[in-house]
């Protein structure tokens, strides 16, 4: 019989150790049971901690944007730093997680993105959710930057907010598609010509 670190939060460790495996295989590549041996749990024990493998899929996809949107405020409410540079703080955050090798950070949206909306409405609500959480921080942060006189912008802040986290979502794709870090430089150039600064 195997000794359990009694003190072990299961749960998180599936959850963890799932957000890594997806990022880098997507969500239908990936059994169960990967997961369950990469933390060293029994087979059996999963349903007692999730109903469905769908259940599981959106559980660490919400894990995965509390994770992010804790990180996300963290960045665009720094001290010491003007409204725009906060937002040029977070997109630059966002281009340095990116890593053809190692699929960490802000990835786990781009990669189920696509993969899961159609196959799973618990997942596609997730990520909507989460999304779209992105999304009101960033059009604070740009109501802000326009409030403090950082950035020149007087536009509809929402759309612009939107049309950026899609610009940045694409970038990402097209980053992993030609292996080069140019398209979310480009991504960058845009966020400063739309923003002003």
């Amino acid at each position: 019989m195997t000794t359990r670190n009694l003190n072990r939060d299961t749960r998180a460790d599936l959850l963890s150790a799932a957000e890594r495996i997806f990022a880098h295989k997507g969500y239908a590549a990936v059994g169960i049971n990967e997961v369950l041996s990469s933390v060293g749990v029994p087979k059996g024990s999963f349903y007692h901690y999730f109903r469905s493998k769908d259940a599981f899929g959106e559980a660490v996809i919400a894990r995965y944007f509390q994770q992010y949107l804790a990180e996300m405020d963290e960045i665009l409410n720094g001290a010491g730093q003007d409204g725009a540079a906060r937002i040029l703080a977070y997109f630059a955050s966002w281009r340095e997680s990116q890593s053809f090798g190692d699929c960490a950070g802000k990835c786990l949206a781009v990669k189920l993105g696509a993969e899961v909306a159609d196959m799973s409405e618990p997942m596609r609500l997730a990520l909507k959710a989460g999304t779209t959480e992105i999304v009101d921080r960033l059009e604070r942060a740009i109501i802000g930057a326009a409030g403090d006189g950082s950035s020149p912008f007087t536009g509809d802040a929402r759309a612009t907010a939107e049309a950026l986290y899609q610009l940045w979502t694409g970038a990402s794709v097209m980053a992993k598609v030609h292996r080069t870090l140019a398209p979310l430089d480009t991504a960058s150039t845009v966020t400063r010509q739309l923003l002003g600064i």
